[in-house]
């Protein structure tokens, strides 16, 4: 119902019908140490040609190490070779890591202040390819 409701007033939303852009598609990475513990991950989705990354975490003692940038360069490289987006989007709040995505071509298109209370939430999008 929601689809064919929000197609009857965006069309372009028709346009994706029987494309891999069609259905959100999960995509989620992970990083183990060698004793196979978590270190560190990416969790987000693909659709409408966007990728949209939700999480983004590395384990404090690996920070500035570059796991984060390998994590996110892997996520943008299927999201652009296999699923055929042409753009990423995320969010990130100003006491995470704004400068590490504007460091990687990010650029920031809005903000929301007070959220949560006291923070900022910063919306940063990248073309990808």
């Amino acid at each position: 119902m929601l689809t064919e409701s929000n197609t009857a007033v965006a069309p372009n939303l028709a346009t994706l019908r029987g494309t891999s852009a069609e259905n959100e598609e999960p995509l989620q990475l992970y990083a183990r140490d060698d004793d196979g513990d978590l270190v560190g991950g990416l969790t987000g989705y693909t659709w409408a040609y966007w990728l949209h990354v939700h999480l983004l975490w590395v384990d404090a003692r690996l920070r500035g190490a570059g796991l984060g940038s390998e994590l996110l360069e892997r996520a943008e490289k299927i999201a652009s070779a296999e699923r055929e987006c042409r753009h990423a989007r995320l969010e990130t709040w100003d006491f995470q890591a704004p400068d590490f995505y504007r460091k990687h071509g990010y650029e920031h298109v809005g903000t929301v202040r007070d959220y949560p209370p006291g923070s900022v939430e910063y919306i940063f999008v990248k073309r990808l390819g």
